[in-house]
């Protein structure tokens, strides 16, 4: 199986309503399974333990989308403010968000020093590539 058609496999199950998937061929086994119930990781975070975020239908400027099939986290963990909010002047490289995939989470970062205009998700929303994530002006 090419990592092509491992990155098709992992986007099509994230965006369906299965929560668990098993592949065997001769060469290989896969097994895919969605969190159904609060993550027992503190590092984590978890959808109801953060700030409601305000959600804009329209960003203002331009937009910042998702590089990626995943789960839209606003803070590091359950505990902590969100990494930005409306109105926040950041620096390219700032982080702004995680996007959990498979237990592994990634960082989508600042594309310039900008003020955030709209928060395009709600905290624990299933995103996919593309997706818009945040609204912006540069500075």
């Amino acid at each position: 199986m090419t990592n092509q058609e491992l990155n098709d496999l992992l986007a099509r199950f994230e965006g369906s309503s299965l929560s668990k998937l098993k592949l065997s061929t001769q060469e290989f086994t896969i097994e895919m399974e969605r969190a159904v119930s609060a993550p027992a990781a503190p590092a984590i975070p978890a959808a109801a333990a953060a700030p409601a975020a305000p959600v804009s239908a329209e960003p203002e400027g331009d937009a910042i989308t998702a590089p990626m099939v995943g789960t839209f986290y606003t803070a590091p963990t359950p505990d902590q403010p969100p990494f930005v909010q409306v109105g926040d002047r950041v620096k390219k490289g700032d982080p702004l968000c995680l996007l959990e995939a498979m237990k592994m989470m990634s960082e989508v970062t600042a594309p310039c020093d900008c003020e955030i205009t709209a928060v395009l998700k709600e905290n624990g929303a299933l995103v996919s590539f593309g997706d818009g994530l945040f609204g912006y002006r540069p500075c």
